[in-house]
């Protein structure tokens, strides 16, 4: 019999056996990580350089593309490389910092896709009011909510979790540190029993948050369907229906994650679970974002000329970015 304080390291599932495949699964991921990384970071340059996105509803996707970014840069580069050197080995202190992290971005990314929500409904249902509901002081103090919510959120659930004492070995079936699988280590039946009764309280506020977005979807969605023009209809359906799959996807997943019961776990299914609200939100919203918004397409597409120019002309007097951008 062990016990947490005799646990150096934890062990993560390998996605496949072979060497082959486990390269592959290193390549499939690095490509993932660095569209995910890519297509955040230039949101992230477009928005802060141009002036004419700097209203609230890009603000919010500017935080979104930071939360995505931390999201996935906390389970995929070390799952790379856990496929590339064949070894999936945590340290203990590395585990804690990887749980603590992935809960802070993604509770987040909850509450942010929740506020996006009521932002996308402001501007369809109420514009006359948009101004007055959603000023910057007011999109600051509630970005900075959600960043406080998400890390209270995350040392709560990481105090409580690694405050039980593991005596059922060290090995998780999952490609990073998740609640659940540490949760099979423990050996106290209350402490358990409590760690299981946060999860269930954090769950019932991410279908909270769920409720509360499909709901504004549907008052939009009636809005939109009173707008005259059939263009206008398909430019308010052609990203508020992406982005409504991708948080459907991003919450029932997780949901099911944390509460799945025991009778249908098996590491086969955990992993592709996992991977859906770890790995899919944070690699496509991005690639939502930018291909169904037309004023962030306008904005990289000037990015990416000033860029080409200077790189062309590094000798030229150089202007500020956001000269060139406006």
């Amino acid at each position: 019999m062990s016990n947490s304080s005799s646990i150096t390291e934890f062990l993560l599932l390998a996605f496949a056996d072979t060497g082959e495949l486990q390269l592959l699964h290193f390549w499939l991921f690095l490509g993932i990580y660095l569209a995910a990384f890519l297509g955040n970071g230039l949101i992230i340059i477009a928005i802060a350089c141009d002036h004419h996105l700097h209203t609230p509803m890009y603000f919010f996707f500017l935080n979104l593309s930071f939360v995505d970014l931390g999201s996935i840069s906390t389970t995929l580069p070390k799952a790379m490389a856990n496929s590339l050197w064949e070894n999936g080995a945590i340290s203990y202190p590395g585990c804690v910092a990887q749980l603590f992290f992935f809960f802070f971005f993604i509770s987040a990314e909850y509450f942010l896709l929740t506020v996006m929500a009521y932002d996308h409904y402001v501007v369809i249902c109420k514009p006359l009011h948009y101004g007055t509901l959603l000023r910057s002081r007011a999109c600051v103090h509630v970005a900075a909510a959600v960043w406080g919510s998400g890390f209270l959120n995350a040392v709560l659930q990481t105090a409580n979790t690694f405050s039980l004492p593991f005596c059922r070995g060290n090995a998780l079936d999952q490609f990073f540190c998740e609640i659940p699988q540490i949760l099979k280590l423990s050996c106290s039946e209350s402490d358990y029993l409590r760690e299981v009764g946060l999860l269930v309280l954090s769950a019932c506020l991410a279908f909270g948050c769920f409720v509360f977005i499909v709901l504004s979807y549907v008052q939009l969605f009636r809005a939109v369907l009173r707008i005259p023009s059939e263009l206008g209809q398909h430019k308010a359906f052609s990203m508020r229906l992406p982005h409504l799959a991708v948080v459907s996807l991003f919450v029932s997943t997780g949901i099911f994650a944390l509460l799945k019961p025991p009778s249908i776990a098996s590491p086969s299914l955990d992993l592709v679970v996992s991977f859906l609200y770890s790995v899919v939100p944070p690699a496509v919203n991005s690639l939502i974002y930018s291909m169904r918004n037309q004023e962030l397409k306008d904005a990289l597409w000037k990015l990416a000329q000033w860029t080409l120019f200077h790189w062309q002309y590094p000798a030229s007097p150089s202007l500020h970015i956001s000269q060139n951008l406006s």
